[in-house]
């Protein structure tokens, strides 16, 4: 790729916004689950605004980074490889054949689990919890990905 094309400046764009948003994913993910998390905190959380903020930082961040590497990263290396890009479960299928992805099926899990937290906030404190602790063990998982994509563009020189 040429330099200072509008495609690669794109590209090292979404690098930035996605180290930006790892870094604030982790930071909120120690915040919250630095103490003892547990239901009943979850259960209290109209009492405890600084916590319920908490709470919905991570959500939204785990949410925001997932859909960034998804929707944009994903498809803007694609395209940098030459590559046609296709359908998000495409786009993921391949993601996960170029070694960049650890499972499409884990990533299919992940938006559910966000959709849950989402919908099941007020609802279920029981729900809210358990989805609460499965998106803290996908953290990784999506830092690993970004790490993965970024490694890839890095190795290519288009940072």
């Amino acid at each position: 790729m040429k330099p200072d094309t509008p495609h690669l400046l794109r590209l090292q764009f979404l690098v930035r916004v996605v180290n930006r948003e790892c870094r604030h994913l982790r930071m909120t993910d120690g915040r919250l689950f630095a103490d003892s998390f547990t239901l009943a905190a979850v259960a209290g959380l109209e009492e405890t605004p600084e916590l319920a903020e908490r709470v919905e930082a991570f959500v939204s961040r785990l949410g925001r980074l997932q859909d960034t590497l998804g929707d944009k990263l994903l498809p803007a290396l694609l395209i940098a490889l030459e590559e046609k890009p296709s359908s998000v479960i495409d786009n993921l299928n391949r993601a996960e054949r170029l070694g960049w992805l650890e499972s499409t099926e884990t990533w299919v899990e992940i938006r559910k689990l966000r959709n849950q937290m989402v919908h099941e906030y007020i609802e279920n404190p029981v729900l809210l919890w358990e989805a609460l602790q499965t998106g803290h063990g996908y953290v990784p998982v999506l830092v690993a990905t970004a790490t993965r994509m970024i490694g890839e563009i890095s190795r290519r020189g288009w940072e």
